[in-house]
């Protein structure tokens, strides 16, 4: 026979109340609707359970013992209630990121401070994530955010997945500190690609989005560079230039101003990657989340402004004719 607790649970309300009446108010029903349960009950369990009389009801020896299992059920329903209570409040203050290293470095600290302020209870962990793993571990529930990097292409769209722009990271040319091109021109000259086709280059692992990137622009440039040197890393990359070796383009981001380098910004249009906060597009996305977002958004601006910052004051410097009179100001179409 299947038992079903929703009777079990009706037989103690009515041993605790002893009235049908009064079950059915703690039950919200009618009291013709907790008749109609009783006799179903009793057909079900082919015995009589509850003994109707004046003074109200009272139940008989079967009706107590299936009560007796009814207050049990009680006892374990309350208990799931409070611990679901206590997982989800819990779940709401949980959130785990994952990022890779130059977001770690920059975006992610004071984001991360921010919002321990805010929340100081919050149960925050990250963990180190390759770029093109981040939405797979998004999609899998491993993850509650994932700040990636697509290179030049928009990240594959899914409909369980959202990406919200977090920041547009150039590419810059790392040049030995003693190059021509370093040494023979001001620091804020934009240098072009054409102008490094014969160098020696460091550049990330073939089969990277970076990579394919790098050779599309060379490509645009003209030329198939020279590599000598293949990393995973921008930070082996920026130590190899220093010994002179080679150049390499790194992303801004990623500038570690590597003893023996320095570094140049390349001539529009430039190669670029877009750094994205992936989420579920589920409701699952807790207020925590939000936040975060919010907080790298506001981050992402801050560091977009000092990089901006050198640029437009040399724009506006040249902006000025010899006579005083302003230029009309030149719209890039990355800005």
């Amino acid at each position: 026979m299947v038992v079903d607790p929703g009777q079990l649970r009706l037989l103690a309300l009515i041993e605790r109340h002893g009235s049908l009446t009064a079950a059915a108010h703690a039950l919200q029903l009618t009291p013709a609707a907790v008749t109609q349960q009783v006799a179903k009950a009793e057909r079900d369990w082919q015995v009589p359970l509850v003994i109707r009389g004046p003074r109200g009801a009272t139940l008989t020896a079967a009706g107590a013992l299936l009560a007796l299992h009814g207050r049990t059920v009680e006892e374990a329903s309350d208990k799931a209630g409070a611990e679901l209570a206590a997982l989800l409040g819990h779940l709401s203050l949980r959130l785990r990121i994952g990022t890779f290293q130059a977001a770690a470095l920059h975006l992610l600290p004071p984001a991360l401070t921010a919002l321990r302020h805010r929340h100081p209870d919050a149960d925050v962990s990250v963990v180190d994530v390759v770029s093109g793993r981040g939405a797979d571990e998004i999609s899998a529930g491993r993850l509650d955010v994932a700040i990636v990097a697509s290179w030049g292409m928009p990240l594959a769209s899914s409909p369980h997945l959202r990406a919200h722009p977090l920041l547009l990271d150039p590419m810059v040319v790392v040049l030995p500190d003693d190059h021509p091109l370093a040494t023979g021109q001001p620091a804020d000259t934009e240098l072009n690609l054409k102008q490094l086709r014969d160098e020696s280059w460091v550049s990330i692992l073939a089969g990277h989005a970076a990579r394919e990137q790098f050779h599309d622009a060379a490509r645009e440039a003209g030329f198939t560079p020279t590599v000598r040197f293949e990393t995973e890393s921008y930070d082996v990359a920026q130590a190899l230039v220093g010994t002179g070796s080679a150049v390499a383009l790194v992303s801004r981001l990623a500038l570690t101003h590597a003893p023996g380098t320095t570094h140049r910004e390349l001539a529009r249009p430039r190669p670029h990657r877009q750094l994205y906060a992936v989420t579920k597009t589920d409701p699952s996305l807790t207020p925590l989340a939000d936040m975060l977002i919010d907080l790298l958004r506001d981050v992402a601006r801050d560091i977009t402004a000092t990089w901006e910052a050198p640029l437009q004051e040399e724009e506006q410097r040249s902006s000025k004719s010899p006579h005083g009179a302003e230029k009309p100001p030149v719209l890039r179409g990355d800005q």
